[in-house]
């Protein structure tokens, strides 16, 4: 099987290799409104960090080995998870048996909102949730999940199943044998048990993570979280599930209202993303600063500035991507009516990420432009693609995003192929 690969690869390299083996772009329909004709990623600085990224997605594409980590980020856009699934199943379907062995998760479920799209999660008992959007005094330490939930009910468990609400045609099974629980006790006397297939096993806690390791034995594609030596509290801000595979990694992080001094003020953002040192990251942060009544450029551009050392400090070859916001109105109540304004924020958003990303030598997604600028969102809700807040999409208008960024990458990635012959 390598031995072909290596052969189409240099096939491709030397012009022979037929159109239909190219890696496919997602189709994709046409709207009057929309730019699609403009779908690409940008390159306005260096391109040697996206080149690196390239290089190591030809070893992981090409010939099956090694991984990439892949994290998106952002607010509800990707807490809802179909916009992230979407890219991630188009990536996947590049070449069989892709999926790597890493996924990121939050049980937001338990704390009574909104769970990502790509697996599920049911709890029991009572739990107190908080999220890095909302500061209370209250709050729990956070970490890269942006979101912690606290519980001190005898009865309470978490469920996670790495199964998809939607699966697509590419939506991978993925079942995991290792699970790495963040969290903590604050009274020190409270241990997390999983119990899976019906046998329950202590976790080897590290101090230093503030995390706990359950290696299952088993390939299983559902756990169940629950605590031993209650009464006391015990909080969970994320975890990894793993088998060990290589291949594609897409991790969502996502919080309803998040913006980029959200991610700033979670003490172990930094500490947990030494977990999956992602080789890129999408940032889709910036719709909620751009709603904020102080929002200026140059302190929305000075919070990335932040939020990008701290993934540069884990990841020095990390490639960025910057995605403009999308267009978004403003609900404004006059006179006990409800109506919406234009967010002209999305503008000075978009001369923001461009300035960064020739300052970061980093990708560019204009998601602003390519949808259709200014006002665009009116007519993607009257096509079924946004919903009536005409700030977040529908289901299919998240999927078609995924697979537009989607489309963007793998362009750029074809004339990379074409301009870097590979050899083994």
């Amino acid at each position: 099987m390598k031995k072909l690969l290596i052969i189409l690869t240099l096939t491709f390299c030397c012009g022979l290799l037929p159109a239909q083996m190219l890696p496919q772009l997602r189709p994709v329909p046409s709207y009057s409104f929309a730019h699609f004709n403009r779908n690409k990623l940008l390159l306005p600085g260096d391109d040697t960090d996206m080149e690196r990224f390239f290089q190591k997605m030809d070893t992981v594409v090409m010939f099956g080995e090694g991984s990439l980590n892949i994290m998106h980020i952002g607010g509800s856009h990707v807490q809802a998870g179909v916009f992230t699934q979407q890219f991630r199943d188009d990536l996947l379907s590049l070449r069989h048996d892709l999926m790597g062995g890493q996924v990121f998760v939050f049980p937001f479920t338990a704390g009574g909102t909104n769970n990502p799209s790509y697996y599920m999660v049911r709890s029991t008992g009572q739990w107190f949730y908080c999220r890095n959007a909302v500061v209370r005094d209250t709050d729990k330490r956070m970490g890269l999940a942006g979101a912690a939930i606290t519980t001190s009910d005898p009865e309470a468990t978490v469920s996670i199943m790495t199964r998809a609400k939607n699966p697509t045609a590419f939506t991978p099974d993925f079942a995991f044998d290792k699970v790495t629980l963040i969290g903590y006790s604050e009274t020190e006397n409270v241990v997390p048990l999983v119990s899976y297939n019906g046998n329950s096993i202590e976790g080897v806690y590290d101090k230093t993570r503030s995390a706990f390791t359950f290696n299952l034995g088993t390939l299983t594609d559902s756990v169940c979280i629950r605590f031993d030596t209650l009464p006391g509290s015990f909080t969970i801000t994320g975890a990894l599930l793993e088998n060990g595979h290589e291949g594609i990694n897409v991790h969502g992080v996502g919080v309803n209202g998040a913006s980029v001094p959200s991610y700033l003020r979670c003490d172990d953002f930094e500490r947990d993303l030494e977990l999956i040192r992602p080789d890129l990251v999408i940032f889709g942060i910036g719709i909620n600063d751009a709603s904020e009544k102080d929002f200026t450029k140059a302190g929305f551009m000075e919070n990335y500035d932040e939020l990008i050392q701290i993934i540069k400090r884990v990841n020095p070859d990390c490639a960025l991507l910057f995605m403009t916001n999308n267009d978004s109105f403003k609900r404004i109540k006059v006179k006990k009516k409800t109506r919406y304004e234009v967010n002209t924020n999305g503008l000075i958003v978009q001369e923001a990420f461009q300035e960064m990303a020739k300052t970061y030598n980093a990708a560019l997604w204009d998601q602003f432009d390519i949808m259709g600028g200014l006002r665009s969102m009116q007519e993607w809700e009257k096509a079924g693609l946004a919903k009536k807040d005409k700030v977040h999409f529908t289901n299919d208008g998240y999927m078609l995003l995924g697979d537009l960024i989607y489309n963007a990458l793998i362009t750029k990635y074809i004339e990379h192929i074409k301009h870097n012959p590979i050899t083994r």
